[in-house]
């Protein structure tokens, strides 16, 4: 059976990307300290939320802003040529029944060939905007290693976990909120450009 809603079903299908989606950023900050004499260092830990200090930043609102517009632009320059096969799958339901079975056949397997075209487009538009917010969350990142870095130093922890691999821990050793204070005075702003997903990107970055 061909599909309905061809294209509305693809795009959101292949474009439906979030911010909150795309950061996967995999903290593994550790202030180095001398061990005491006769042992190693006792650890403090602090907590961070990373998918909430971008979110929640003036640079992650910013990538959002552009991504969405970005989807907006892909659903326009798409929208034409979608509309076009939605029309030739409702003539070709409506013709089916008078065709000869060669006939319907090719007519069939041509449509199938367009689609398959259609939905690459799209599917290629998706990972080209999921491309350019992952180099912009790259950017990001830089800025935000020096921070979380200060904050361990000025708190004298030796360990800072992100919140996603914690069970339980209280709130006190949570500093995603001065990590968003800091990152909005360094960062405010970041271009996102259509780009190709890089080879290695199911990999964490640090």
């Amino acid at each position: 059976m061909m599909k309905s809603k061809l294209f509305a079903c693809s795009l959101v299908a292949a474009g439906a990307l979030t911010l909150g989606a795309a950061v996967a950023v995999q903290p593994a900050y550790a202030a180095p300290k001398d061990p005491p004499p006769g042992g190693a260092p006792s650890a403090r830990v602090l907590m961070v939320d990373l998918r909430r200090v971008i979110a929640e930043s003036k640079v992650g609102h910013d990538i959002q802003r552009q991504v969405d517009g970005l989807k907006a632009q892909a659903t326009r320059d798409l929208e034409t040529e979608g509309k076009s096969l939605q029309a030739q799958q409702v003539q070709l339901q409506q013709q089916a029944a008078i065709l000869a079975a060669d006939v319907k056949a090719r007519r069939i397997k041509e449509f199938e060939q367009k689609r398959e075209v259609f939905q690459e487009k799209v599917q290629k538009r998706g990972g080209m905007i999921q491309g350019g917010v992952m180099k912009a969350q790259a950017q990001v990142e830089q800025a935000l290693g020096p921070i979380l870095q200060g904050i361990l130093r000025e708190r004298g922890a030796t360990v800072l976990l992100d919140r996603s691999s914690v069970l339980l821990a209280p709130s006190a050793i949570d500093v995603s909120a001065v990590a968003v204070q800091r990152l909005d005075t360094k960062m405010s702003t970041v271009k996102v450009e259509l780009a190709d997903v890089p080879a290695q990107s199911g990999a964490g970055r640090r």
